[in-house]
């Protein structure tokens, strides 16, 4: 056996088997503490309520194992079952030049994958949701959607995808570098257009019309230092029950977000505190760092692709006999979760310490009282348990479990009313 396929094959079975380890503790942890809401939401959140996010949260663990077993068997299949190399060989038979055989290569092994999932993202919409009562999306609209993310997939992936394999082709040894940067320059430009030119595709976002709402958050945007383009309302009810906000784009181009499901649960005040939390992000920062962190972590998988790329034991170890740059980047895209895993909790810590640094600003320049009412209406409106099992927490959750961001929270309230912050 080539050594790197035990080692592909280790990286997956350990990263498989922790996966399923963390989350049947998740499923035993909710469902132990499903009986009685816990103490410090005892008198915010009903028991009903608590029952159904306990619930919902062990039915969408337990699908999510069986989705990964799904996924990891599929893993095996394109690449050591042989799938990459069959699909390789019906685009070469075709007798096409190397730049549209990579690209029709890569752009048919995504959409073959797509329709694979799709049997999960079909049961996670009309029976896991809709059970829940959170599916508002009609069958037409599913598919709607999935025509779009093709569409999409093939008027923008595909360019990108064929310069960024004459790249790998015709820039000698530095070819990643070069390829970092044009990936860069596309995530910025799509982060700066996503706002008016991709998301419209989807949802309809029209301007907030209530009036003294939009007074009282335009006093706390002057009062952030914030400037946009404008407040918005997207109809995320044409799809779901969730609510949430945020802000997009960057420059001149950014745009504050609320879903009207969340405008229709939070008063007035609750809405604005949110928002400070939102701009939290924004004033501290954090969207760059995350930019940053991102573009750091991009450049070094790519330098490590780029040597890979001249490794015959790479492609011979993944089920590949005939070696090519279009080959690499798919193997490369597939198999790098598998190793990266393991590396999970570092990045959900650092998210979560800039939700607690978000929340601690918000605090600052709105009500904490407020703050935390919003979020246990958030929690109770998602459905998001107040329990979760603390070590799956720590790989998974980009946010701090309920009980600690709310005693954080809380916290920040005493500090300021101590003369703590300045």
């Amino acid at each position: 056996m080539n050594l790197f396929t035990a080692l592909f094959l280790a990286a997956l079975a350990g990263s498989t088997l922790l996966q399923l380890w963390l989350a049947n503790r998740q499923r035993a942890h909710v469902s132990a503490h499903r009986a009685a809401v816990p103490g410090e939401f005892a008198e915010r959140v009903a028991l009903d309520d608590h029952h159904k996010a306990a619930d919902y949260t062990v039915t969408r663990t337990g699908i999510g194992m069986i989705e990964l077993l799904y996924g990891s068997l599929l893993l095996l299949a394109w690449t050591l079952g042989g799938g990459l190399e069959w699909l390789d060989s019906i685009w070469r038979s075709a007798g096409l030049g190397t730049l549209t055989t990579g690209v029709g290569f890569m752009l048919s092994a995504m959409i073959i994958m797509s329709l694979l999932d799709l049997p999960f993202s079909l049961y996670h919409t009309f029976v896991i949701e809709q059970r829940f009562g959170f599916n508002r999306s009609s069958l037409g609209v599913f598919v709607s959607d999935l025509v779009k993310q093709a569409i999409l997939l093939i008027v923008i992936g595909a360019p990108m995808i064929a310069l960024a394999l004459w790249i790998m082709d015709s820039s000698g040894g530095l070819w990643w570098l070069y390829v970092w940067l044009v990936w860069m320059t596309f995530s910025l430009v799509m982060f700066w257009a996503y706002p008016a030119v991709i998301a419209p595709l989807f949802n309809k976002f029209t301007p907030l019309e209530n009036e003294s709402l939009k007074t009282r958050i335009q006093a706390l945007l002057d009062k952030c230092g914030f400037k946009s383009q404008g407040i918005y309302v997207m109809d995320g009810s044409r799809r779901s029950g969730h609510g949430n906000a945020y802000f997009t784009g960057f420059g001149r181009n950014k745009r504050i977000v609320f879903f009207d499901t969340l405008l229709e649960s939070l008063d007035p005040q609750e809405i604005e505190a949110v928002l400070a939390h939102e701009l939290g992000h924004f004033k501290l920062r954090h969207i760059q760092k995350r930019l940053l962190t991102t573009a750091a972590l991009s450049l070094a998988g790519l330098a490590v692709l780029g040597w890979l790329v001249d490794q015959p034991w790479f492609y011979h170890g993944l089920g590949v006999s005939q070696p090519s740059p279009y080959m690499a980047l798919m193997l490369f895209m597939m198999i790098t979760p598998a190793f990266t895993f393991f590396l999970q909790p570092l990045m959900a810590r650092l998210s979560r310490k800039h939700e607690f640094e978000a929340d601690a600003y918000a605090v600052q320049q709105s009500s904490g009282s407020d703050l935390v009412q919003a979020l246990v209406k958030m929690y109770k409106e998602n459905a998001s348990t107040l329990t979760p099992d603390p070590l799956y927490s720590a790989f998974h959750d980009s946010h701090p479990p309920a009980p600690v961001r709310i005693s954080q929270i809380s916290g920040n309230m005493k500090q300021i009313s101590s003369g703590g912050y300045a």
